[in-house]
């Protein structure tokens, strides 16, 4: 594939270009400066200018591994130990999948994000919950919020994907800000998740699509970046054809998911939502927390806030989702919820 390398000129004038307001104008020598330092680190590859020794309890304690992922790794570590604190509070995440916000160009806030107040009230209203909501719309509206998109190490192979993702932060590639590093803990620690998302071109969301590509290594990831001396590709392909495990590092957890549409989509949307959080072995709540639903079905967009408003049925339906969801969180906590097949071991692990 061709070089994506640029040339000093080019890079140089692409950094510069985020500072184009007058007001920097007087500080043109100290960035200056400063984009000799960004080409320089650039040049060098410096991804992760900051690393440490991994430590005895890596496969290789010599490695120097980033201490961005090492943070990372201990955030999700002790969001896990949360997840397995029986006198924990039982814990929920709502997932507000839509991108648009009354604080940005749209000037006007989701049905989504209006669905998910619903679902939090109908929760608490169900028990002593913690409920966590994790506004995707963030994205959009909110200065250095990124999802960079996945750089699809799994498909080389499997132990190449690392557990949390090393691929970000890549400092010289100006790849930082990277919101996973938070959002995988808000996983991790949660015993229910539900996801509320418009359709977006009979698809889901764009942020959502982002967050559910960088959870790949959630579901057969490798925890020990030292295995492949980081980002290896011969060692890791070695390491998957002597036989690997494919860790379902989100295995157990119970889902909703609803899905909400204005013309076509919202049925296929649902069914594929539903089946990656089964593939990744999360656990359906059951009927009522899977639902597809439209809303103001070929009517305008600028009342589309009327017809939710008027659509008491589909307030209630959401309403359902989210009880059936706490329910079943409840239910699996005290070792009432059965789950046939969940102890079979797969003949296919991929």
């Amino acid at each position: 594939m061709p070089s994506p390398q640029l040339e000093e000129s080019e890079f140089k004038k692409r950094y510069q270009e985020q500072f184009q307001d007058p007001q920097f104008r007087a500080l043109d020598a100290e960035l200056a400066a400063i984009t000799e330092v960004a080409w320089e680190a650039y040049a060098a590859s410096r991804k992760s200018p900051i690393t440490r020794k991994a430590g005895p309890q890596f496969h290789d304690p010599d490695y120097d591994l980033s201490v961005d992922w090492l943070a990372a790794r201990d955030a999700i570590g002790l969001a896990q130990k949360r997840y397995e604190d029986k006198a924990g509070r039982p814990r929920i995440l709502l997932v507000n999948a839509s991108s648009r916000s009354e604080h940005t160009c749209p000037g006007e806030m989701s049905k989504s994000f209006r669905l998910i107040e619903l679902s939090r009230d109908a929760i608490l209203a169900e028990g002593d919950f913690e409920v966590e909501v994790l506004d995707l719309s963030r994205l959009t509206s909110e200065y250095g919020r990124n999802i960079h998109p996945c750089k699809a190490c799994f498909s080389t192979a499997a132990p190449l994907c690392h557990w949390p993702c090393s691929c970000y932060p890549n400092h010289s590639l100006g790849q930082t800000h990277d919101w996973m590093n938070e959002i995988y803990p808000m996983w991790v620690a949660a015993h229910g998740v539900m996801i509320v998302t418009p359709v977006n071109w009979y698809q889901v969301s764009s942020p959502l699509k982002l967050m559910m590509d960088r959870l790949v290594c959630a579901d057969g990831g490798n925890p020990d970046p030292t295995l492949t001396h980081g980002k290896r590709a011969d060692e890791a392909k070695a390491i998957e054809l002597a036989g690997w495990g494919y860790p379902r590092h989100l295995e157990g957890r119970i889902y909703s998911v609803v899905v909400h549409g204005d013309v076509e989509g919202a049925e296929s949307v649902r069914r594929s939502l539903s089946d990656w959080l089964r593939f990744i072995k999360m656990s359906p709540a059951g009927p009522n927390g899977e639902l597809d639903r439209y809303i103001g079905y070929w009517k305008p967009y600028a009342t589309s806030h009327d017809e939710l408003d008027h659509d008491e049925a589909i307030q209630e339906e959401v309403r359902n989702a989210a009880r059936t969801l706490a329910e079943a969180v409840l239910a699996k906590r005290d070792g009432r919820l059965l789950v046939p097949g969940s102890q079979l071991k797969d003949p296919r692990e991929k």
